[in-house]
């Protein structure tokens, strides 16, 4: 070997040394954190709850909701009626509370108090829908497994639901001694609008208690009355917990530039009370029918806009999707920022609240006042996220002329009947929930109320009784096979040992 080729190699090594003394140098990115935060925490918490699945998937509320059916092929579950075993996946999200926690402990004590009050919501919302779905689940004991605790105990629901009011009023009065925290991409940390939110959420958990308004325990009607006056309320759609969607990746609206979203069809639930009150929405949910235009009718003409019903048979949902005999999703739904979708909101706020003036929790001369405000905060939070253009509301802006126009006509007054009007606030709080809302809480209001009245087709119901609605999840097989004792127990203890569709769960008994 001549000297050169030993210098060479030599020259090589030395380099190999010395890349491998400085290996790990050269391969982080140090314009990434290596450590976890308080913020990454809660922008990951807030993201779980807020977002959604693409296209056919952020649709399966709406499908049970009765707002939409689908004509892809074979029968979607939720759109009739079987609802199968739930998750427990949310725990994960708690767990992810308490390090949140942990990590924040170098902060401020404002600081500390603005995570500590966001740690209580997120625990008590993901659980309020979780035992939504199938009555009793582990709370108390509930994200014990650093501890040792694999297998939790199963709450009562009603334990449930007080421990969940009494965190969120813990939360409500951390918030009111907190500072603006990092890592919220929904309200940007300000403890005032969380306070607002966790006050209207906690409305939401009492107005569906209304079965149970006479328990001393869960003191509702008091607890409900003090919110009502208080000035911790949201005051206008900017006030929204909702996620805001852009035209940049990774932030897209779930229904833009996707294909299955040709499959969508509107109900009948939607389209038909909608020509009854003459109500510009429609012309902002949905697209005219194509059979309708072959036929001479304009997108102007309000015979132009067809529902189908939901509760159908697949077969023949697919035949007038074929034919194009159905209104379609509007144009407003397929642009990359879509509009908002809130998950908890004004026009929810007002809408309940009026259901409780209606039940005599709070004057009950306010239902009407609340009514109107609830249907006034739709109407302009889809003027507000739509642009001015005819391709999206087919020549009937919404304006606040027609809205005044709107809330005077009589065809949505109440009357002073109770279930004529506690009927008319479900519905439009329906009407104004169509495509947002995702927490099935139309089919909650159906289930606890009988309103809004849904269509139930024994010929297509999937649920083990064709004749009627199911009214909960089952437990998940992961219980069952690795904490059977406890979810058997609770099993037994409410539904008399089967874990079936169609046990009424405390809350919904009388």
């Amino acid at each position: 070997m001549n000297s050169k080729n030993i210098i060479w190699g030599l020259t090589i090594v030395g380099c190999m040394f010395s890349c491998t003394a400085k290996f790990d140098d050269y391969n982080t990115n140090h314009n990434v954190t290596n450590k976890v935060t308080p913020a990454m925490l809660a922008t990951d918490m807030l993201l779980n709850i807020t977002q959604l699945g693409g296209a056919k998937y952020s649709l399966f509320d709406n499908m049970l909701n009765k707002q939409i059916a689908w004509s892809e092929g074979s029968q979607q579950d939720e759109q009739y009626n079987r609802l199968g075993r739930v998750s427990f996946s949310t725990y994960t999200n708690i767990t992810n509370c308490q390090k949140m926690l942990l990590e924040a402990e170098t902060s401020s004590e404002p600081v500390q108090n603005s995570y500590k009050g966001l740690a209580k919501f997120v625990k008590a919302y993901n659980l309020f829908h979780l035992s939504m779905q199938v009555g009793d689940i582990p709370y108390s004991d509930s994200n014990k497994g650093e501890e040792g605790n694999i297998t939790p105990k199963y709450d009562t629901q009603k334990d449930v639901m007080l421990q969940i009011l009494n965190d969120l009023e813990k939360a409500r009065s951390l918030f009111s001694h907190g500072d603006y925290f990092d890592g919220d991409p929904i309200l940007n940390g300000d403890p005032q609008l969380w306070k607002k939110t966790v006050t209207s959420f906690e409305l939401k958990v009492l107005i569906n208690l209304s079965k149970k308004e006479n328990d001393q325990d869960l003191n509702i009607k008091q607890r409900f009355a003090e919110i009502a006056v208080s000035s911790d309320l949201l005051t206008s759609n900017d006030d929204n917990f909702q996620l805001v969607y852009s035209n940049t990746a990774g932030q897209l609206y779930p229904l833009y530039q996707n294909n299955h979203a040709q499959y969508l069809m509107i109900s009948s639930t939607i389209i038909d009370p909608m020509k009854e009150f003459k109500d510009y929405r429609m012309f902002y949910y949905t697209n005219p029918a194509d059979y309708q235009l072959n036929n001479g009718k304009t997108e102007a003409d309000w015979d132009a806009y067809m529902g189908i019903d939901p509760s159908a048979l697949q077969s023949t949902n697919n035949a007038l999707h074929g034919e194009g005999k159905f209104s379609g999703l509007n144009q407003r739904y397929l642009r990359p920022e879509g509009e908002p979708i809130a998950r908890i909101s004004y026009m929810q706020q007002n809408f309940i609240l009026a259901e409780g003036a209606l039940r005599g929790w709070i004057d009950k001369n306010k239902a009407e006042e609340y009514y109107k405000a609830g249907i006034r905060a739709s109407m302009e939070f889809i003027a507000q996220y739509t642009p001015d253009d005819v391709i999206y509301h087919h020549g009937y802006p919404i304006t606040p002329e027609y809205i005044d126009q709107y809330l005077d006509g009589e065809a949505i007054q109440l009357n002073g009947n109770f279930n004529h009007d506690l009927e008319m606030i479900l519905l439009q709080k329906y009407l104004a929930s169509y495509l947002q809302h995702p927490d099935n809480d139309c089919f909650y209001d159906n289930r606890r109320t009988g309103y809004p009245v849904l269509p139930l087709n024994p010929e297509s119901n999937l649920n083990t009784d064709p004749d009627k609605f199911p009214v909960r999840w089952m437990y998940p097989q992961d219980e069952l096979d690795y904490n059977r004792q406890n979810v058997q127990e609770a099993i037994d203890r409410q539904y008399g040992g089967s874990d079936d569709f169609n046990e009424l769960m405390w809350i919904l008994t009388d």
